[in-house]
C-alpha cells in the first residue's frame, strides 16, 4: 500500500514491493500483528495439498484456460484503508515552510513562528490475496495489510465484498493471514514447493495497479532466492519472469495444474514495474508460517543461540576445509544457550543439520527457524579437519536483549603484521562510544589505513579483536605480541564488530 515512486525508493532500492498505494506514501517499515486472546482458542487451518509431482514429459501445453477458470475465483483483491493522521508544520506570514517556497522568495520566511497541525488524508493501498481455506483463511502479505484501519476483500469475478481482520502477520517473511467470515469459499489447493525445478511453467495471478485480476505466465528463472534489500529475515524466494508489477503482492504464483506454489511478494526494478525479475514466497514456508499465526498469534520459531557467518575461500582455507565452500562459520556461541550446551564452539563449522546440507547461512537459518522448539536435532560440524556429530535441543526464538558494563584504561600501539592497524585497550568511554556490551573483552581497534589489507579484509576502527590465528588476545598489549609471533602472512581474526563476532581473513602476503 505505497506510492510507486515514493516508497519504492531509497529504503528498498531496486527491490519494489509488489502491492500499490493509490494515496499518500509513508515509511515502508513492516509492523508484527499480535493476535488478540482468540488466536489461542484457534484449531489449524484445514488446507488442501496436493503433493504429486507434474508430468513434464507429457503433451505440450497450449492453454492454461482451463486452469485460470479453476483457480481464478481463489485469488481475491484486498483494499486497504490507514486512519488519518496529523502532520506538523510550521508557516511563516501565512505561508509553508517548504523548499518550493523558498526557491521563490528566499530566506525571507526563515522566522520563528508557531508550528501546525495539519491533517492528512487516510492513505488507501491496493494488494492481492489468496483464499487457502473455504471458511474464510485468506494468505497475502504484511506489506499490504501494514497500519491498515479497514480491510476489504473483494472476490473475482462476482464482486462479493467482505470485511476482513488480521488474524496475524510476520515481519520476517513478509507473510500476513486474513479472515472473513464466511462459508463455501473457493479454496485454493496448496502444492509443494520443494518439488518446484527450475524452468517450470507457472502463473501469477493478483490486481496489479488496482485494475483488477490479471493473469501472467513465465517460468521458475531460480530457487532460494535472497534479494538482500528487503529487510526481511528469512528469505528463500522462488524467482520468477511471469509479470508481477505493484498491486500483485499477496497474489498466487501457481504451477501448471493450478496448484499454490508461492505468494507473490517483491519485484526487481528501478522504475517500479516489472523487468522480468519477480519473487514469491514458496508456499511451504507460508503454510508454515500460516499455521503458527492462526493456531498462536505469532511465528515460533527455533533458536540455535550462535552467531553465524558465509564460508569464504579464504575461510574455508583457514578451517581446513579443503575447498569446500559450504556451511556456516560460527563466529560466536551464546552462554547457556543450546548450541553451547551442545558443545559447539566458535570456529566450528556447521555442515549439517538434522540431516540437511547446510549451504550457507541462510539455508541454516531457515532450517534451524522451521524446526519447533525443545525438538532433539543432530549436527555435523567441522572442526580443525575433523567432522564431529553433535546433538543439539533447540531453545525458542527470544526477543532482543543488550548489555552494558565498564572496562578500565590501557596501552596503544600498533601491530606489526597487521600493517597499518593500530589498538588500543578498551575504555569506558569507547564502550559507550561502541555500544561494546561487558561481556566483550579485547583491545580496541583504533585506527586502520585505508590502503591495508586489514581494511579491504573488513577490520573497521571501532571493532574489538577477539582473536588472532585462533589464539585469544587479552588486551593491546597482547595484541602487539602476538602480531610479532605471527610466522604466516596470512592472518585469521575473530572481532567483534556491529553487535557480534566474526571472522576476517588479512592476507599480508598481497602487500608486498
Amino acid at each position: 500500500m505505497r506510492n510507486q515512486q515514493k516508497a519504492f525508493g531509497p529504503r528498498v532500492r531496486a527491490f519494489v514491493l509488489g502491492s500499490a498505494a493509490i494515496v499518500v506514501a509513508g515509511s515502508l517499515s513492516l509492523s508484527a500483528f499480535s493476535g488478540d486472546s482468540k488466536n489461542d482458542r484457534r484449531k489449524p487451518a484445514k488446507v488442501a495439498v496436493d503433493k504429486s509431482p507434474i508430468d513434464r514429459e507429457g503433451d505440450r501445453i497450449v492453454s492454461f484456460a482451463p486452469v485460470v477458470k479453476r483457480i481464478g475465483p481463489s485469488v481475491v483483491n484486498v483494499y486497504t484503508t490507514s486512519k488519518a493522521e496529523m502532520r506538523e508544520t510550521s508557516f511563516h506570514g501565512g505561508v509553508p515552510n517548504d523548499d518550493l517556497f523558498r526557491r521563490f522568495f528566499g530566506d525571507r520566511f526563515e522566522m520563528p513562528e508557531p508550528r501546525r497541525d495539519i491533517p492528512m488524508p487516510k492513505r488507501r493501498g491496493v494488494g492481492s490475496g489468496v483464499i487457502v481455506t473455504e471458511d474464510g483463511y485468506i494468505l497475502t502479505n504484511a506489506h499490504v495489510v501494514q497500519d491498515a484501519e479497514e480491510i476489504r476483500v473483494v472476490l473475482s469475478p462476482d464482486k462479493k465484498e467482505y470485511e476482513a481482520e488480521v488474524v496475524g502477520a510476520d515481519e520476517g517473511t513478509d507473510i500476513a493471514v486474513l479472515k472473513v467470515e464466511a462459508e463455501g469459499l473457493p479454496a485454493i489447493t496448496m502444492g509443494d514447493s520443494e518439488q518446484l525445478e527450475i524452468g517450470d511453467l507457472v502463473l501469477a495471478l493478483g490486481n496489479p495497479f488496482g485494475i483488477g485480476q490479471t493473469v501472467t505466465m513465465g517460468m521458475v528463472g531460480a530457487k532460494g532466492r535472497a534479494t538482500m534489500g528487503r529487510g526481511l529475515e528469512y528469505q528463500d524466494f522462488i524467482q520468477t519472469d511471469a509479470a508481477i508489477n505493484p498491486g500483485n503482492s499477496g497474489g498466487a504464483l501457481v504451477d501448471a495444474k493450478g496448484r499454490l506454489v508461492g505468494v507473490n511478494t517483491a519485484i526487481l526494478s528501478r522504475s517500479g514495474g516489472n523487468n522480468g525479475i519477480g519473487f514469491a514466497v514458496p508456499v511451504n514456508l507460508a503454510r508454515s508460517v500460516m499455521q503458527n499465526l492462526i493456531e498462536h498469534g505469532r511465528v515460533v520459531r527455533g533458536y540455535l543461540g550462535v552467531l553465524i557467518q558465509d564460508v569464504t575461500p579464504a575461510l574455508a582455507k583457514a578451517f581446513d576445509l579443503e575447498g569446500n565452500q559450504r556451511g556456516a562459520v560460527v563466529s560466536q556461541v551464546q552462554d547457556g544457550g543450546a548450541a553451547a550446551k551442545a558443545g559447539v564452539k566458535a570456529g566450528d563449522v556447521i555442515v549439517e543439520f538434522n540431516g540437511r546440507e547446510v549451504r550457507d547461512v541462510r539455508s541454516l537459518k531457515l532450517q534451524v527457524a522451521g524446526t519447533a522448539p525443545n525438538t532433539r536435532t543432530p549436527l555435523k560440524v567441522v572442526r580443525d579437519g575433523e567432522a564431529i556429530e553433535l546433538d543439539v535441543r533447540l531453545k525458542e526464538l527470544p526477543g532482543d536483549a543488550s548489555e552494558t558494563a565498564d572496562w578500565q584504561n590501557g596501552t596503544s600501539g600498533e601491530t606489526e603484521k597487521l600493517k597499518g592497524v593500530g589498538v588500543e585497550d578498551l575504555s569506558r568511554e569507547a564502550r559507550r562510544q561502541h555500544r561494546i556490551p561487558g561481556h566483550v573483552n579485547g583491545p580496541l581497534v583504533a585506527t586502520v589505513d585505508l590502503g591495508s589489507a586489514a581494511y579491504e579484509a573488513g577490520l573497521r576502527p571501532g571493532d574489538v579483536i577477539l582473536e588472532m590465528n585462533r589464539q585469544s588476545v587479552e588486551d593491546a598489549e597482547d595484541a602487539i605480541k602476538l602480531s610479532r609471533e605471527l610466522k604466516s602472512d596470512t592472518v585469521l581474526l575473530r572481532v567483534w564488530s556491529d553487535g557480534g563476532s566474526r571472522y576476517l581473513v588479512v592476507e599480508e602476503s598481497d602487500r608486498k
